[in-house]
C-alpha cells in the first residue's frame, strides 16, 4: 500500500462519540458502559424494530417509517426458531444477571443445575436484555461478536454488545417489534 500524497487529506470517522451527555436517570455503571462502547447519547427514537430472519438483520424505523439503524443479527435456529409475529417490549435490563435454567434448553446436559452468572460483557446475554412479551425471549447482546449472523440461538435475537447497547438507547416499551421470515 502506498503512503498518501502530502496534499491529500484523510478524514476518519470520529472515534469518540460527539455526545456523551447520557440521561442522568441511567446508572453510572451503564453510562460508563455506553462510553466504553462508544455509544453516543444522541440516538434516533425507534417506533418499530423489524427482525428479518432471511437477511439476518435487525432494522430500526423511526416514527416516519424511515430506516434509522440496521444491525447484523442471529435469529434463532432450526431447533429453536425465531418466533414469527408481533411482540411488545416489556422492559430493558442494563448489565443483566443471567439465570441459567437447564429446563429451558433442549440440549442441557443431564445433571445440569440452575446457575446465576453475574453481569458483564461475557455474560451469555451480554450487556443488555430487551425483554419481550413472549416468555424467555428477548433481544440481547452477545459475548462473541464474530458469531453474530453465523451462529444459532435458542430463539432470541443476538446482537453485538455495542449494537445491543445502541438499540437499547433507541427503544422503549412503546416500540413495536416484528419478527418475520
Amino acid at each position: 500500500m502506498r503512503a498518501p500524497k502530502a496534499d491529500i487529506e484523510l478524514r476518519l470517522p470520529s472515534l469518540i462519540p460527539a455526545d456523551r451527555a447520557y440521561d442522568n436517570s441511567l446508572s453510572a455503571q451503564w453510562r460508563e458502559t455506553l462510553a466504553t462502547l462508544n455509544i453516543s447519547a444522541r440516538q434516533p427514537q425507534a417506533a418499530k424494530i423489524l427482525v428479518d430472519k432471511s437477511e439476518s438483520l435487525l432494522k430500526v424505523y423511526d416514527g416516519q417509517d424511515r430506516l434509522a439503524a440496521q444491525f447484523p443479527a442471529t435469529t434463532g435456529s432450526e431447533h429453536d426458531p425465531l418466533p414469527i409475529g408481533q411482540w411488545a417490549i416489556e422492559g430493558i435490563a442494563f448489565l443483566p444477571t443471567y439465570h441459567y435454567n437447564p429446563a429451558l434448553f433442549w440440549d442441557a446436559a443431564e445433571g445440569d443445575g440452575k446457575a446465576v452468572l453475574q453481569p458483564g460483557p461475557n455474560n451469555p446475554v451480554g450487556v443488555v436484555w430487551i425483554d419481550l412479551d413472549k416468555p424467555h425471549y428477548g433481544i440481547h447482546g452477545a459475548p462473541e461478536p464474530a458469531r453474530i449472523g453465523r451462529s444459532q440461538s435458542y430463539g432470541c435475537v443476538h446482537l453485538s454488545n455495542w449494537d445491543a447497547a445502541r438499540l437499547a438507547q433507541m427503544t422503549s416499551t412503546a416500540t413495536k417489534v416484528i419478527f418475520q421470515e
